[in-house]
């Protein structure tokens, strides 16, 4: 098998390359060729004491990856791909604390305590709620005259006020929300002057809120979700800094991925009139899986090999670092018919978009798509003539595939 035609020192992680585009043709060139690859990296770039990491592209070896936790760890060095080259190892650690970073049994026994608040029950509670705060935020930007940023009054705003709702953080507060989780996620992105340690800081904030949420709900429960996941610690609920962490982990995953996939549907079906009609006319079902194959907000997380193994023919050195490139694997065209096309249409659609599967496939997956399925109705009733008036501005992220802006115009 001939190797990729790659310039020396392409990085799949690089966030200068990840602040223009996701590097779909490097991708298919991937797969074609070296489906599993070492990419070398400057000692120490992403915060890691090695030099690389390898790069997996296919669909079937991603959920491999993703359905061997055994052999491949969460836990040792995170599931975070790419670091700030300063960060110090014990801030690295400090984050096994979160969901996303667990390995079974630990993992286990966090997500099926925290999975009470994400059952088919509580999110059918949650729909007529979220379906007039959709109507509501839609309307809010109807009224607005001339172009206005999309992320910012529409797509930001479910996903809040969803997390709210479920955890039963005060709408007021979910400014607060929105600030700290933009701070911890945006220190590659030279716009913002994030520090790492601002990003931190932020974490800690969030943090401290949820805790002192639980510690309320302790004395005085209440009939929602936090009073259900930390009431009883000795009924095998979360304690404190548990619970803490969990809302950490959902400011991120139940957030930012679920807001750029809003951002990034709206832009494919402006850039794909044909698929807005069709959304607009029939609705369909299929919809909200669609965006998220073709957003995949995730451009990547990472394993850590846990002994010597082998994966797609490529041996593995216990300690290497394993890259999970969800975007190549939701373009994969022995899985995908067509996959550069974006059809609402498309069943089946086996995409990573929510992860591989196995211990980490997205908790909060139901919500998710009841969130974009309520905005893009809402959009359709209220804003059928939406249009872009710019280009997408994208987020300087290695592991984020953000947009931070996107000005579109009812008139």
């Amino acid at each position: 098998m001939p190797c990729p035609a790659l310039p020396d020192g392409f990085d799949l992680t690089d966030p200068d390359l990840l602040h223009h585009r996701v590097p779909l043709p490097e991708f298919a060139e991937l797969r074609r060729a070296e489906p599993v690859r070492w990419m070398p990296q400057p000692h120490g770039i992403a915060g890691f004491a090695d030099d690389g990491y390898w790069a997996v592209t296919r669909h079937a070896d991603v959920k491999y990856v993703s359905t061997h936790p055994e052999l491949f760890s969460s836990t040792l060095n995170t599931a975070i791909i790419r670091f700030n080259e300063h960060i110090q190892r014990d801030a690295i650690e400090a984050q096994r604390l979160i969901l996303l970073n667990m390995d079974p049994p630990e993992h286990t026994r966090v997500r099926q305590i925290v999975q009470r608040g994400f059952t088919p029950r509580s999110i059918r509670a949650l729909e007529d709620r979220l379906r007039a705060r959709a109507e509501a935020i839609v309307t809010a930007a109807r009224a607005r005259s001339g172009p206005f940023d999309f992320v910012a009054e529409v797509a930001c705003e479910l996903p809040l006020q969803a997390i709210a709702e479920l955890i039963g953080v005060p709408q007021e507060d979910r400014s607060k929300i929105f600030d700290w989780s933009n701070k911890m996620i945006a220190y590659d992105d030279p716009e913002y002057a994030i520090t790492e340690e601002v990003g931190a800081e932020s974490a800690a904030e969030i943090i401290a809120y949820a805790m002192n949420m639980a510690a309320e709900r302790k004395q005085c429960p209440a009939r929602d979700i936090v009073t259900t996941l930390v009431a009883a610690e000795d009924e095998g609920n979360l304690n404190s800094d548990e619970f803490g962490f969990f809302v950490l982990m959902l400011a991120v995953a139940g957030n930012e991925t679920t807001r750029n996939a809003i951002t990034h549907g709206m832009h494919a079906f402006l850039t794909h009139p044909g698929q807005w009609d069709l959304f607009r006319r029939e609705r369909p079902a299929t919809t909200a899986e669609e965006i998220v194959r073709w957003a995949t907000p995730v451009n990547a997380f990472q394993r850590t090999a846990t002994q010597d193994t082998e994966l797609g023919g490529v041996r593995i050195r216990k300690g290497d670092r394993v890259g999970l490139f969800y975007a190549s694997a939701n373009h994969d065209p022995e899985v995908f018919a067509d996959p550069d096309a974006f059809d609402i249409t498309r069943d089946p659609n086996p995409h990573l978009g929510f992860g591989g599967g196995g211990p980490h496939y997205c908790l909060g997956k139901s919500l998710a798509v009841l969130e974009i399925e309520l905005i893009f109705n809402a959009i359709a009733d209220a804003m059928p003539g939406l249009r872009l008036s710019d280009e997408p501005r994208r987020l300087r992220s290695a592991w984020i595939n953000g947009v931070k802006e996107l000005r579109v115009t009812t008139s």
